[in-house]
């Protein structure tokens, strides 16, 4: 069991061209957008990318995470509050929280909010933010045993996550034996198939100018869906999502996903069979 202690700033230890968002972009313009960010990319491919370990890499990536263009967390906004239903009044944990993306609107809409992660960088960014005072942050290392409740959740949340633990088959465990058994699990990550185009978290850090990927792994469907399985999770939902003209408009980086499976969705219930 991990040892709980408060923090001094109130978390607990245990392209260039210009694209209208009004209106979506021709596949003329698309190529083009997709030529200059190729080339973008390929200016920063060119130098050797540097991994590094996971908790060092988001503790770096924290200082732009929130205003860099992230197509992946655009997209995960757009389609995953429908599977949270109504939160108000519920207990809700958001394991692998960043910077407070979802904790913070969880805590906004009501929600009775813990939120954990191993980055003390990205947790200070959240505990910075309006509304954070109303927000239980706890510092942990995500491979461990959470230091929660067991059934103590209304709502488990794990968001962009999965792609960095190595062992799912006990991570799932923890994610369930969180969950209220009339509860639900929810969770997003990068596409499988990103892998397949080379694609996995990364960076550009501002300090450097070096091009950084936190250590990630390269799971399958079938790794997430039977570690689901394994830890007496049943499915709900799952659905795949896509680049589109929508995605493109905001963020000239997912241009070069056009059409391209981005985002996997889970939604699991604890079964009793």
């Amino acid at each position: 069991m991990s040892e709980v202690t408060k923090l001094s700033n109130g978390v607990q230890r245990a392209s260039t061209f210009p694209l209208d968002a009004s209106q979506p972009i021709s596949e003329k313009d698309a190529q083009s957008v997709k030529r200059e960010t190729q080339l973008s990319d390929a200016r920063a491919q060119s130098t050797t990318m540097e991994v590094v370990p996971t908790q060092v890499g988001y503790d770096r990536w924290a200082e732009i995470y929130d205003s860099e263009d992230n197509p992946l967390v655009l997209l995960e906004g757009k389609h995953i509050a429908p599977l949270a239903g109504d939160v108000a009044g519920l207990t809700v944990a958001d394991i692998g929280c960043g910077t407070g993306r979802h904790a913070l609107r969880l805590a906004a809409a009501g929600a009775r909010v813990t939120a954990v992660d191993f980055s003390t960088a990205m947790l200070e960014r959240a505990c910075s933010k309006p509304g954070a005072e109303a927000i239980a942050f706890v510092r942990h290392d995500l491979a461990k045993p959470f230091p929660l409740r067991s059934a103590a959740f209304d709502r488990v949340f794990c968001c962009l996550v999965l792609d960095h633990i190595g062992e799912l088959n006990n991570f799932f465990l923890e994610l369930r034996r969180l969950c209220q058994p009339k509860g639900r699990v929810i969770i997003s990550v990068m596409h499988p198939a990103m892998s397949l185009q080379g694609v996995q978290a990364r960076f550009i850090d501002p300090a450097s100018g070096r091009r950084i990927s936190p250590a990630s792994h390269a799971h399958q469907m079938s790794d997430y869906l039977m570690a689901a399985v394994r830890a007496g999770l049943s499915l709900e939902h799952v659905s795949e999502h896509a680049a589109d003209a929508a995605l493109t408009a905001q963020s000239p980086r997912a241009v070069k996903y056009l059409g391209w499976p981005m985002l996997l969705l889970l939604k699991l219930a604890p079964s009793y069979v």
